[in-house]
């Protein structure tokens, strides 16, 4: 938290994350456009608020994207307003609606968690058949190779899929990009999505970026806003205490 107030105490970077909340998923090259001033201060106001996990990036090709990251802002106003008052939040929604936004024609939505682990062991909490059953309610099952199909199949025995994909990218234990269907619509491209788990290590422990591109509509983001979260914190509270949280599972939007 303490970086947190550091970060937020200037006033220029303050006007960066003004910036990213106006128009979210920006280049270096655009925030200095922008903000005028020269690409080595920008930087380094962009590190600090790296930091304090206000601001997260994204690789896209030879691009750098930056994204205003609200959980921050989120957990102060839990632990300082929410308390008191308990108000409906209703303007944080909307700043973190417009931070989910990618600049692509479709909706594009972003999270930032950070975990007590390894890399290795976050690669395997999402690919791994049984422990993805523990916290998510599914199991995701394919060899993980790249090409290969992958399934998202009920834990009730079934065998049902309620998500099926093919695995785009997978460099075990950084990177993980799947695509995401509806069974019935496997062979429509057009209706598939993206999603992409980028696995860092952050100092002694690890940053988890996740990326749900290519949706719909705003209602499926908002679908999918409400679904990553709570598989997100379940995982973390999986690896970090060996007890994932009750919580429903979470399916497919476009199911």
């Amino acid at each position: 938290m303490d970086r947190v107030f550091k970060a937020l105490a200037d006033e220029t970077r303050r006007r960066l994350l003004d910036r990213l909340r106006e128009d979210n998923g920006q280049t270096l090259a655009e925030l200095c456009a922008r903000i005028d001033m020269t690409r080595q201060s920008v930087t380094q106001h962009l590190a600090v608020l790296e930091a304090a996990n206000l601001v997260s990036t994204v690789r896209r090709g030879r691009e750098k994207l930056h994204y205003l990251n609200p959980v921050p802002l989120h957990e102060m106003q839990e632990r300082w307003i929410e308390k008191f008052e308990r108000p409906r939040l209703s303007v944080l929604g909307a700043v973190k609606r417009k931070a989910e936004e990618a600049m692509t024609d479709k909706p594009t939505y972003v999270y930032v968690t950070y975990i007590e682990s390894t890399p290795e062991a976050v690669w395997d909490a999402l690919t791994d058949a049984d422990l993805t059953a523990a916290y998510w309610g599914h199991s995701n099952v394919s060899d993980w190779k790249q090409g290969s199909r992958w399934e998202h199949v009920r834990t009730d025995g079934s065998g049902v899929a309620d998500v099926v994909g093919t695995v785009v990218v997978a460099e075990r234990p950084t990177r993980l990009v799947t695509t995401w269907a509806a069974p019935e619509d496997a062979d429509r491209e057009e209706r598939h999505s993206r999603v992409t788990f980028d696995i860092r290590p952050h100092g002694d422990i690890v940053r988890l970026t996740v990326t749900h591109e290519d949706l719909r509509d705003e209602r499926e983001l908002a679908d999918v806003s409400g679904g990553w979260p709570a598989v997100l914190s379940n995982l973390k509270s999986l690896i970090e205490t060996g007890t994932p949280l009750p919580q429903e599972p979470w399916l497919m939007p476009n199911r």
